[in-house]
């Protein structure tokens, strides 16, 4: 299969890419911008064609959560537009797509782990954005596969677990929330989960949840990032008020995976996972 990956330089693309060799019955097409503008229908319906692209993976997308308060039109048009415009392209040329979307869907409220069928209701523009990407796909009628994760983080750019190891280099304590519980994301796991849904075969229109096993606090996590880098470091509790930010982050994100694994994808223990990424940032020192 002639496999396109978009936004290919983020974590997931970047995380795509490095299994990709565990795959050598695909061809993978990696790009992002500005050879592939996914709110462009011309230029990626000439990609298609001229490659023979039989399935997209979409990994673009706008995840500047707070950022996207001041820049609601730039992020709807990467995540609403321009997840319709792959929509209408698969559609047109009748290939699977995988999409990513996000705990942000959700209100955030709640105590038990967040099934596909639960209803959405996000409170801030990132969250809203995705959603109405969600949307915009239905309404194209192509065939498409939504995989909706939360806290991912990789040995690649810019994530909790890299903010927090930096950090630590530069003081000696810090604060971080303990009343946000979620399940982390190693983006690795999560690009065997995709690369597993797009092999069982993709027809219609269908959500699944995506994320490590467990549930723990930003706080806990933290803590568990030192343990296993060896770092001391004093890290203290604190509220979600004592931590003001422009959106209003889910207290609850621990999403269901019962759907994926029926799938045959697996889900590893967030300890785990966590384990492997430090394990590989340290390599690359």
């Amino acid at each position: 299969m002639k496999i396109l990956v978009t936004g290919a330089n983020g974590q997931l693309g970047r995380s795509v890419r490095k299994i990709s060799e565990e795959y050598p019955q695909h061809t993978f097409f990696f790009t992002d911008m500005p050879e592939m503008d996914i709110t462009e229908k011309v230029m990626i319906e000439a990609f298609v064609r001229e490659n023979g692209v039989q399935a997209i993976v979409n990994c673009a997308a706008y995840t500047a959560v707070d950022r996207a308060e001041t820049e609601p039109e730039l992020a709807e048009k990467i995540n609403c537009h321009g997840t319709k415009v792959l929509g209408e392209v698969a559609k047109n040329y009748s290939i699977p797509l995988v999409h990513i979307s996000t705990d942000y869907v959700f209100c955030g409220e709640g105590c038990h782990p967040l099934k596909e069928t639960y209803p959405t209701a996000p409170t801030g523009v990132y969250g809203k954005t995705k959603l109405n990407g969600e949307k915009a796909l239905e309404s194209t009628g192509c065939d498409v596969a939504i995989i909706r994760t939360a806290w991912l983080y990789s040995e690649f750019g810019g994530n909790f677990v890299k903010t927090m190891l930096r950090v630590a280099g530069e003081r000696d304590s810090l604060n971080v929330v303990y009343d946000q519980v979620g399940s982390p994301t190693y983006a690795t796991d999560l690009a065997r989960a995709l690369m597993t849904v797009l092999d069982n075969g993709v027809n219609g229109f269908n959500i699944y949840h995506f994320s490590n096993e467990g549930a723990v606090s930003w706080y806990d996590f933290a803590k568990a990032i030192f343990e296993e880098s060896g770092i001391s470091v004093t890290v203290n509790a604190i509220e979600s008020d004592k931590y003001p930010s422009p959106t209003k982050r889910p207290a609850y994100s621990v999403l269901s995976k019962e759907k994926i694994k029926q799938a045959g994808a697996k889900v590893p223990y967030w300890k785990d996972s966590l384990k492997t990424c430090i394990k590989l940032l340290k390599s690359s020192k």
